[in-house]
């Protein structure tokens, strides 16, 4: 390395030689410049002066603080002329570029071994230095540090959470995981993406989220040339090919891809639903679930599309919405062997068989009525009990499912998705284009199976079968109301009908 100054070539030379000249008058710890031994004093002062706008956040210094700030703003202003990649410091800069050059200037004083970070160091030399005295009474388990065998106890020994959440009473192993647990409730998203509009409760999900606008897919699956931009995404799809489903539920035989899915069955069995929804009954094994659940009585919709004006309740619905736009084919590997329809998952491969084998394993208690899903009982369910959870916050209506009310606030929002190819009118409801559209066709596929008429709509046939039947089903046995009708009625012969006193009967009499 070449400097422009003596001064500086002096000062480096330090990292060299490990003279650390600085000592802290308060702990045993020496520095190698005087700059840093100011600022380890502010760490025993207790200070912290310099405050973050966004999430109150406090800093010893200066640096501190504007380094911060780059989290919020999303600024990289420090950029690698070998790979194009931007940080936001200059020091992290500095240590990537030796993963280029090959340096490593940090050198143990107990073996040979080089490191290119000062902190990969310190942890190496502390094999050298540090017995491992901390030992767990539970298990042959040996730790380095008195803080380490504490959250390895309280993990897998006592399961001990001693932070506790006031809203939903979710326990935590530290204080910072409650802390970022409190953002879900407080809907605080102080991490805000420099590109576009989405911002984020933690600083994690910000960095894996950024990739989509800095960097390419750099995880590509070798069985099918998928690519992703993070390694565990990867891992999740591996599945998909090894059919690999190591996580299995205890009380049934039941198995599962990932330790979540198998978390979320185990609810079924111990009935365990403790969040609860503070505008209906409706409660939840989860609180991801109630979050989207709440949306549809707020009317949140926090996932918007880029491309349209479309927004969604959740992410996944976005993301298979952005496939229109996109043109991408979602991968579907489950295949109905009865007949070509292919399915991006098993269980839906599951439900769907059911309508070949005819098997309807809910079975509604009330009456005989079963049902090839969970979801269609529910919703069944509802009519015997009346319930109608779902209120529009316009008028007074209310619905017994979310989607009723979503089709119902478009008469308020004057929202019409569905447009005519034929001609320029659209509708707020599938269904009415699928009617409108026969007007152009000609199709009518409502036939009566006593004559060979056809209709375009099931209403028309309902009224056409009245003639083979004879059924008059607005007629009232009140005779006030059948004088009423007959007064006001004619039928096409010149014929008028009579009500009979004595025998209750209808009569047709020439006029």
């Amino acid at each position: 390395m070449a400097f422009i100054k003596c001064s500086s070539l002096k000062t480096h030379m330090v990292t060299h030689t490990g003279e650390r000249p600085y000592q802290c008058n308060r702990c045993d710890k020496a520095f190698s410049h005087y700059s840093t031994l100011v600022k380890h004093l502010v760490l025993h002062t207790g200070e912290r002066p310099y405050n973050c706008g966004q999430c109150n956040k406090t800093f010893p210094n200066k640096g501190g603080l504007s380094q911060h700030k780059r989290i919020h703003s999303g600024e990289r202003p420090y950029k690698c002329s070998e790979c194009e990649k931007d940080f936001k410091t200059s020091e992290i800069l500095k240590r990537h570029t030796r993963i280029h050059s090959g340096e490593k200037p940090y050198i143990c004083k107990f073996c040979d071994k080089t490191f290119s970070d000062n902190g990969y160091l310190k942890r190496h030399s502390s094999i050298h230095t540090i017995e491992a005295s901390y030992n767990c009474s539970q298990c042959d388990k040996v730790f380095l540090h008195k803080k380490y065998l504490i959250k390895h106890i309280m993990r897998f020994h006592t399961g001990e959470r001693p932070y506790q959440c006031s809203q939903c009473y979710k326990r935590f192993l530290n204080n910072k995981d409650l802390i970022l647990h409190m953002r879900i409730h407080t809907g605080e998203r102080p991490y805000q993406c420099s590109h576009c509009d989405r911002s984020y409760s933690d600083n994690s999900s910000l960095k894996k989220h950024i990739k989509i606008h800095t960097e390419e897919k750099c995880y590509i699956c070798w069985l099918c040339e998928k690519a992703f931009f993070h390694n565990d995404q990867l891992t999740r799809h591996m599945i998909v090919h090894t059919k690999e489903r190591p996580y299995q539920c205890t009380q049934c035989d039941k198995t599962f891809p990932r330790n979540t899915a198998l978390i979320k069955h185990m609810n079924m069995h111990t009935g365990e639903k403790s969040y609860s929804c503070s505008h209906c009954d409706k409660t939840f094994t989860t609180n991801g679930s109630l979050l989207i659940h709440l949306r549809f009585h707020t009317g949140e919709k926090p996932y918007k599309c880029n491309h349209c004006d479309k927004a969604f309740t959740n992410s996944s619905h976005l993301k298979k919405h952005m496939k229109i736009h996109t043109g991408e084919i979602p991968e579907r590997p489950y295949q109905c062997g009865q007949c070509s329809k292919a399915f991006s998952n098993n269980n839906i491969l599951i439900s769907h068989m059911r309508i070949h084998t005819g098997e309807r394993p809910y079975q509604c208690k009330l009456c005989d009525k079963a049902f090839i899903l969970n979801g269609a009982l529910k919703s069944h369910m509802k009519t015997h009990t009346g319930e109608r959870p779902y209120q529009c916050r316009q008028c007074d209506k209310a619905f017994s499912c979310d989607s009723s009310l979503r089709i119902h606030m478009r008469i308020h929002t004057g929202y019409k998705p569905y447009q005519c190819s034929y001609c320029e009118k659209s509708f707020s409801q599938n269904s009415h284009i699928i009617s409108h559209m026969r007007s152009h066709t000609g199709e009518r596929p409502y036939q009566c199976s006593q004559c060979n008429k056809a209709f375009s709509h099931k209403s028309a046939l309902k009224k056409h079968l009245r003639i083979h039947t004879r059924v008059q089903p607005y007629l009232d046995n009140k005779k006030g109301d059948i004088d009423r009708m007959c007064k006001a009625k004619m039928n096409v012969k010149g014929e008028q009908i009579n009500y009979d006193d004595n025998t209750n009967n209808l009569s047709e009499v020439k006029v």
